[in-house]
C-alpha cells in the first residue's frame, strides 16, 4: 500500500522514518483556518481533515495521513509565526504560562473508501525564558515551521519544565493514537509493523533484581544493549558539546569518579566520567554508565567531598537504571529505533539518540532523585568521602539559585525541595531529623 503523508513537517516526516515506514511526503495544499465557533480540539481535527482530503484528490489510491497541530494559552491560539519577530514574540508569551497543545490527526484510506479522525491533547510547562535565551535558541533553531516556535524534541526540550500527556503529540504526530485509528480502519501494514515493533521490544524482556530499589523489575533492554544506547547517546552528545579544557578538572572528576565507582553496587558495566566545559550547573547521567558534570558545577563545589557527592548521585541513577526505566515508559518507538541502529551506528541513531538524551534532560520523578540522593551519600562514604558534603552543597546551591532565574540546564530544574534531599541524606547516614526536615516530606518513604 501507498503511504502518503500530507505535511512538509521535518519533524513528522522523522517520526515515520523512525518506524521504518516507507512513504512519501505530499504536502497538502489546503491553508489551514480558525473557525469560529469551533473548540480548539474540533479546529485542530477539521484542518487535520481537510489537509487530508485535498491530497487524496492528488493520487488514485493508497493511504493519506495528515495532522494538524495548534499551541493555545490563555485561550488563544499559537500557530506557527510568520517571522522572527512574532516569533519571538510568541514564545515569551507562552514561556509565561501553561500551554495546551492539541493535535488533529486524519487517515484516510482511499482504496476501501474510509476515513478517521481523532484528537490528542497534551499540557505543557515551560521555564520563563528572557530574551537573550530566546535569541540563543533561535541562533540553533528555526521557529518559523513550529506551532508555537518551539520543538521539544529539539533544544526546545532544554526550557521545557513538565509534559502532561503524549510527548509525540507536542512533536506533531501522537504515534498512540495514529496506531488507534489504524486498527479501527485494519491497516494491515501498519498493524504489522506495530506488532513486529512490540515483539522485538519485548522480546529482551526480562525481570531482575533490582539492589537499589530491593524490588524485581522487568527490564526490556539487557545490560549489553543498554550500553550501545548509552554509547549512542553519548556520541549525540559529545558532538554538540565541548570537554573541559583542564586536564586537570577531567582527572579530577575520572578520580573521584573511580572511587565512586568501585563501592556501588553495580559492576555490570563500565564507568565513564567527564567533565563539560559548560557554565550552567548541571550534572547528567546517561545509560550505560556515562557521567557528564559541567565545569560550571564544578567551580561551585568547595573540595573534593562536594564533588564527590554530586557524582555518586549520578552513580546512584545508573546503579538504579533510572534512565532505562524512564526510556521504557516513554510513548511511543523513537527511543527503540536507538537500539536498533545504535550497533551499526547508522543514520536513524543520531536523530533517536538526540530524542533519548532530550528526554533524560526533562529530568528523572521527584522518588527517583530521592532515591539517587539515597545511594550518593552511601557510595560517598564508602568511598571515603564526607558524605554530609552533600548537605552543605545542596544548601549553598539553594542560595545561589534564589538569586536568579531558572536557567535552561539547571541543576535544581527537575530535583525535589532541598530541606527533602537533606532529610534523605540524613535518614541514611544515621542522623537524627528534626522539624524542618519534614516540612516537604514525600509521601513515600525511602528506606
Amino acid at each position: 500500500m501507498k503511504i502518503y503523508l500530507a505535511s512538509r513537517s521535518a519533524a513528522r516526516k522523522k517520526i515515520l522514518k523512525s518506524l521504518g515506514l516507507k512513504f512519501k511526503a505530499l504536502p497538502s495544499r489546503f491553508k489551514e483556518k480558525k473557525y469560529p465557533g469551533l473548540t480548539f480540539a474540533q479546529i485542530a481535527k477539521r484542518n487535520a481533515l481537510e489537509k487530508a482530503k485535498e491530497v487524496s484528490t492528488r493520487v488514485d489510491s493508497g493511504l493519506i495521513i495528515a495532522a494538524d497541530t495548534i499551541t493555545v494559552s490563555g485561550g488563544k491560539i499559537f500557530g506557527k509565526p510568520q517571522n522572527l519577530k512574532e516569533a519571538r514574540a510568541m514564545l515569551k508569551k507562552l514561556s509565561k504560562r501553561t500551554q495546551i497543545v492539541y493535535s488533529g490527526v486524519a487517515v484516510i484510506d482511499k482504496d476501501k473508501n474510509r476515513a478517521r479522525v481523532a484528537c490528542e491533547k497534551t499540557k505543557v510547562y515551560m521555564d520563563p525564558l528572557t530574551d537573550k535565551q530566546i535569541e540563543k535558541y533561535f541562533a540553533h533553531t528555526s521557529p518559523l515551521d513550529k506551532a508555537g516556535s518551539f520543538d521539544i524534541q529539539g533544544k526546545g526540550a532544554f526550557f521545557i519544565r513538565r509534559v502532561e500527556g503524549c510527548f509525540y503529540n507536542v512533536v506533531g504526530l501522537p504515534l498512540r493514537k495514529l496506531y488507534r485509528m489504524l486498527r479501527e480502519l485494519e491497516v494491515e501494514i501498519f498493524l504489522v509493523l506495530f506488532c513486529f515493533t512490540f515483539c522485538i521490544f519485548l522480546s529482551g524482556c526480562s525481570t531482575e533484581y533490582n539492589i537499589a530499589t530491593g524490588q524485581e523489575e522487568s527490564f526490556y533492554y539487557s545490560t549489553d544493549k543498554e550500553v550501545q544506547m548509552g554509547t549512542a547517546i553519548a556520541r549525540q552528545v559529545e558532538t554538540e558539546l565541548k570537554f573541559a579544557e583542564d586536564p586537570l578538572v577531567q582527572k579530577r572528576v575520572e578520580d573521584i569518579g573511580k572511587k565512586i565507582a568501585a563501592v556501588c553496587d553495580r559492576k555490570d558495566i563500565d564507568y565513564h566520567f567527564m567533565a563539560l566545559q559548560d557554565d550552567e550547573v548541571n550534572a547528567v547521567s546517561l545509560p550505560g554508565g556515562f557521567i557528564y558534570i559541567n565545569s560550571g558545577l564544578i567551580e561551585k563545589t568547595a573540595n573534593d567531598d562536594e564533588l564527590a557527592g554530586v557524582i555518586a548521585h549520578e552513580v546512584g541513577h545508573i546503579v538504579a537504571r533510572h534512565s532505562i526505566k524512564k526510556l521504557q515508559a516513554m510513548q511511543g518507538y523513537t527511543i527503540l529505533r536507538v537500539l536498533i541502529a545504535a550497533a551499526s551506528q547508522g543514520s536513524p541513531a543520531g536523530s533517536a539518540a538526540d530524542a533519548a538524551y532530550t528526554q533524560l534532560m526533562l529530568g528523572y520523578s521527584r522518588e527517583d532523585e530521592l532515591l539517587a540522593d539515597q545511594l550518593g551519600a552511601r557510595y560517598a562514604k564508602l568511598a571515603g568521602y564526607n558524605p554530609r558534603a552533600m548537605i552543605t552543597f545542596l544548601v549553598k546551591l539553594q542560595e545561589i539559585n534564589r538569586r536568579k532565574p531558572l536557567t535552561p540546564y539547571n541543576y535544581f530544574k527537575t530535583h525535589p525541595y532541598v530541606l527533602d534531599r537533606i532529610r534523605v541524606v540524613k535518614q541514611e547516614l544515621g542522623e537524627g531529623i528534626d522539624f524542618k526536615d519534614y516540612i516537604n516530606i514525600e509521601q513515600t518513604p525511602h528506606q
